[in-house]
């Protein structure tokens, strides 16, 4: 299966991310993806005000994600800002396309080099993997790369592949960080791992956006063995990387991680030395 990883900048304004994912949609969509993956926040950018931009998954900004994908014939994972309810906002991704319809609500917020996710965004709690062609997909969102198990429920759910949406913060030490980490789930799990970012708005011709995590690009397509099999760089970019679904069953036969796994550390069965 191709599958496509949209590595973009997103502005403050909804509407014009809209016209982007548009045109990202299609494109992919002509190179003969199945799926494009498009970052966390494609609706607005972290830094700006949340709360009076999120919209419910029946509004106008989803409305129009679904007429994209129907249009194009291919499902698009665009990551969007719904009402929490509590006064903030859930940070959700949304799968719609062929056959798909689907979100999911980041379960691990980013709380974390001085940034407080979780002040404006309401956490979730449902693992969600997608059927796309009779290919499972997990969704998993940005700081959720730093919990493993998140993406070994995706394998024992029957998915092949995480597809990650991430606005990743920038500093010392965060795109080796974020490399390691992709390829540290990937080989975790013995899935795939689509690790889509936003583009480093610097080399998108943006200044000024502050400390929120913005991104910084370097997108990336890891196997089931941890091996990066394509990447981008900081620019945007559009990526069309094949997915070898068999390539996950040959993986776990060598690699049998999830097999060997010993369940309920805790309990009595494990006894450790004092």
């Amino acid at each position: 299966m191709l599958i496509a990883l949209s590595q973009i900048t997103t502005g403050p304004e909804p509407a014009k991310n809209l016209d982007l994912i548009e045109e990202q949609a299609r494109r992919a969509a002509e190179a003969g993806a199945r799926v494009v993956v498009l970052p966390e926040a494609s609706m607005a950018c972290f830094g700006t005000p949340l709360a009076p931009l999120a919209e419910p998954l029946d509004g106008p900004w989803a409305h129009r994600v679904r007429a994209i994908a129907e249009a194009a014939g291919i499902v698009v994972v665009a990551g969007m800002f719904t009402p929490a309810g509590d006064g903030r906002v859930t940070n959700t991704l949304l799968a719609t396309g062929p056959g798909v319809e689907a979100t999911y609500d980041k379960i691990h917020l980013y709380d974390a080099f001085g940034f407080a996710e979780s002040e404006s965004v309401a956490p979730g709690s449902t693992v969600v993997t997608v059927d796309v062609e009779g290919v499972r997909f997990g969704l998993a969102t940005c700081y959720d790369v730093r919990f493993p198990e998140l993406f070994r429920a995706h394998a024992d759910a029957g998915a092949v592949a995480t597809l990650l949406a991430a606005s990743w913060g920038a500093g010392p030490g965060k795109r080796e960080q974020w490399e390691l980490l992709v390829r540290a789930r990937a080989l975790d799990a013995t899935v795939w791992v689509a690790a889509t970012g936003q583009a480093d708005p610097a080399a998108s011709g943006i200044t000024g956006v502050g400390t929120a995590p913005t991104g910084i690009g370097h997108s990336m397509l890891v196997g089931p063995d941890g091996t990066v099999r394509e990447a981008l760089g900081a620019a945007p970019g559009l990526l069309i990387a094949e997915l070898e679904v068999a390539e996950v069953a040959r993986v776990r036969e060598k690699t049998s991680v999830l097999a060997n796994r010993r369940l309920g550390l805790g309990d009595a069965a494990i006894t450790y030395p004092v």
